[in-house]
């Protein structure tokens, strides 16, 4: 009984999600991947809609990769973070965290990147694809202790078959997910990079809006 009402609750959160109103395209150098965008996360949806909208992902690349852990595109923090130090009078600008307990880090889910600051609010302009991996029961009881938070039945199911970085969870702004092409996001995350996690061969990509 209790096998099914998981799959049931599961089954449920894929309809519910299906529903969302915008998905957008990445087409990248490597094929296409279409992204859901999560309307539970408004804010970040329709700030990433304005960045597309301004170009920012224009001719944009994939550049930090790291295997098994995620590939983020848009800007790096060094150039973030260095033009806040050249321009200080602008301030450091960031977008308020929208952190909702049913939205995890799955492979195959958008985030929006960020650095250290205490009110987790993200970059503007800088994205990562989860990649992830499968985790065990006792991986995730550990982060359940670590991090003093109970990890729905639902997400560890998904968690323990598809992968992803539950430790992440609640700290940084999930807004969206692959519906299609995550065969190519994995061609992506699989790219040889330097000891940077810069790939050694560019990973462009664009985006185009498709609203539902």
């Amino acid at each position: 009984m209790k096998k099914l009402l998981l799959l049931l609750s599961i089954l449920l959160c894929t309809l519910v999600l299906s529903a969302q109103s915008v998905h957008v395209l990445f087409g990248t150098s490597k094929g296409s991947i279409r992204v859901m965008l999560y309307d539970e996360t408004p804010g970040h949806r329709d700030m990433f809609l304005k960045a597309v909208e301004k170009g920012v992902y224009k001719n944009a690349a994939f550049n930090r990769v790291i295997k098994d852990f995620v590939s983020q595109g848009g800007e790096l923090d060094d150039t973030i973070l260095n033009r806040e130090k050249r321009h200080p009078q602008l301030g450091a600008k960031r977008f308020p965290a929208e952190l909702k307990p049913t939205l995890f880090h799955k492979k195959g889910a958008l985030g929006a990147g960020r650095d250290d600051n205490p009110d987790k609010s993200s970059y503007f302009t800088q994205i990562y694809l989860v990649s992830g991996k499968v985790q065990t029961d006792a991986q995730l009881d550990a982060i359940e202790k670590k991090k003093n938070r109970k990890i729905p039945a639902e997400q560890r199911e998904v968690y323990k078959t598809a992968g992803g970085i539950p430790y992440l969870d609640q700290d940084y702004t999930i807004f969206g997910e692959i519906v299609e092409g995550i065969e190519v996001a994995d061609a992506i995350n699989a790219v040889a990079t330097n000891k940077d996690d810069v790939p050694l061969t560019p990973v462009i990509f664009n985006i185009r809006v498709i609203r539902k």
